[in-house]
């Protein structure tokens, strides 16, 4: 039988360090010898030291989100969507070389040899921001269709 890495001494110093606020890899270091932050955090738990527990005192993290576009969002004008950007006429992209987000918006016919994609960053779906508006209409529900939806009629 093995003797155990843990003895009285360090055991009273992983509790004194743990109450100070250490962390487990810096009570590891301290307590060398072998000693992982697994091994302290294992023992810790077996302890019932982490209940108690002072709040760590190092500095607060703060997230700083990436600022936010400042362009006017696109406005709702008839049926279509008016974007900074107009649709071009011809496609930036063909099948073969379209990626993940590009717009998928098909321009000509599949079997012509001018046949391309559109190209454009997607912004909704598989399109970009105009043809999102043209392929994704919006469902018109009139009171009567939505009282037939909840059973009503």
């Amino acid at each position: 039988m093995t003797a155990s890495a843990w003895t009285e001494d360090r055991i009273e110093r992983l509790r004194t360090l743990w109450l100070e606020g250490r962390s487990a890899a810096q009570i590891a270091r301290d307590l060398g010898e072998g000693l992982t932050r697994s091994a302290v955090l294992g023992k810790v738990h077996r302890m019932g030291l982490s209940a108690g527990r002072p709040r760590p005192r190092g500095p607060s993290v703060v997230v700083v989100s990436p600022p936010r576009d400042r362009r006017p969002p696109p406005t709702i004008v008839g049926e279509a969507i008016a974007g900074p950007e107009p649709v071009p006429d011809q496609g930036r992209t063909t099948l073969l070389s379209v990626r993940r987000c590009e717009c998928r918006w098909p321009y000509g016919d599949p079997g012509a040899e001018g046949f391309s994609l559109c190209g454009r960053p997607v912004a909704r779906g598989a399109f970009c921001g105009p043809h999102a508006a043209v392929a994704y209409r919006p469902v018109r529900q009139s009171p009567e269709s939505l009282e037939a939806l909840a059973g009503l009629h």
